[in-house]
């Protein structure tokens, strides 16, 4: 029941008449081996990545993003950040190759954004989905050249809070857990990064990109995180991507009985725990300033923000910088062969 709750909350936040923050879709932009904010300037980075967002996305990126790029694959047509994750991979137990699982809209799509392909849904939340609370907790919007990352590919034991996958039975979501789902998920596999919201205040970004943050996100779901402390005592928009992997058509080729989780990451890993997200603030001036100001909005563009339709978003691409080959079925998955694991740098997200 606890499940059921809190996916009839989630709908009801969604389309009730009282909403907070803003929530939208990126289509994909690129899928490759780049990484500016863990591995700037390496070219290619250590494992594969989906990137939606922005045109300035490159293996290199400083200073202010959303003043370089031209198109993104936001709806939010002022938001030219980036975000990235690492890659989902399908291994077939019965030989050991690998190919890619594919990303489909988060659904519902809401506010005009059908369309969307790929991708991921992105969250900018003052306080939680029902409410904003600026009185008592105002919100700074990032200055340019920020970043940061959530998660790491080094975890074994267990995700922080807020990183989670759920098995999907058609629309409904099922049990938030840390680690890939034990069973076959008709709807796909639904996972969900939440990033610190506590900056501070002076670094924009820190040499494992992530203590200029803290996270005191400590529950699932939409929740407001606690208080910021003293060394990080700026409250910054309240960051989530939501990702739906279409793992369905693998269905007929693994047995959850004999073969396990066939499911991994691009950076090889089968334990769910390394599950890492990573962003590159991008917004157009003030825009993403004026619309954590304006009380009680969502996915209409919180008064300010114009939105673009998703056909002209998906028009939107960046070059292939790395040019090695991705499609279909591989002995490997790119940047896991044997020579690459040889020469590969460490790395943290």
């Amino acid at each position: 029941m606890k499940t059921l709750s809190h996916s009839l909350a989630l709908v009801a936040a969604l389309l009730g008449s009282t909403k907070a923050g803003l929530r939208f879709p990126c289509s994909t932009l690129t899928t490759q081996r780049l990484d500016p904010a863990a591995q700037p300037g390496s070219l290619p980075s250590a494992h594969l990545h989906m990137i939606v967002g922005g045109n300035a996305f490159n293996a290199t990126m400083e200073g202010d993003v959303g003043a370089r790029a031209t198109c993104t694959t936001c709806q939010m047509a002022e938001d030219f950040s980036n975000y990235w994750v690492a890659h989902m991979y399908f291994r077939d137990p019965k030989n050991g190759s690998y190919t890619r699982v594919m990303p489909s809209p988060v659904q519902p799509l809401l506010g005009g954004s059908n369309g969307a392909k790929g991708g991921l849904t992105v969250y900018y939340t003052q306080f939680d989905l029902n409410k904003d609370n600026l009185k008592q907790q105002p919100i700074k919007a990032f200055p340019p050249g920020f970043r940061m990352t959530v998660g790491a590919p080094t975890v074994t034991d267990k995700p922080h809070a807020g990183l989670s996958y759920q098995c999907m039975t058609g629309g409904n979501r099922g049990a938030l857990v840390s680690d890939f789902p034990k069973t076959k998920c008709t709807g796909g596999i639904f996972t969900t990064h939440h990033f610190p919201p506590c900056w501070d205040g002076k670094n924009l970004d820190s040499p494992n990109h992530q203590t200029h943050m803290y996270n005191t996100v400590n529950s699932e779901y939409f929740n407001n995180a606690p208080a910021c402390p003293s060394t990080h005592p700026v409250r910054v928009p309240q960051v989530t991507f939501e990702i739906t992997w279409d793992t369905q058509k693998f269905a007929s080729l693994w047995d959850p009985a004999k073969d396990g989780n066939p499911f991994v990451w691009s950076f090889g890993g089968s334990n769910g725990a390394g599950t890492h997200a990573d962003y590159m603030f991008g917004w157009k001036g003030d825009s993403l300033q004026k619309a954590m100001d304006k009380s009680e909005c969502f996915y209409d563009g919180c008064g300010s923000i114009k939105k673009q339709a998703m056909s002209e978003a998906n028009k939107c691409t960046v070059k292939d910088f790395v040019k090695e080959d991705i499609d279909g079925w591989q002995k490997f998955m790119p940047g896991m062969g044997p020579s690459s694991m040889k020469a590969k740098k460490p790395f943290t997200a």
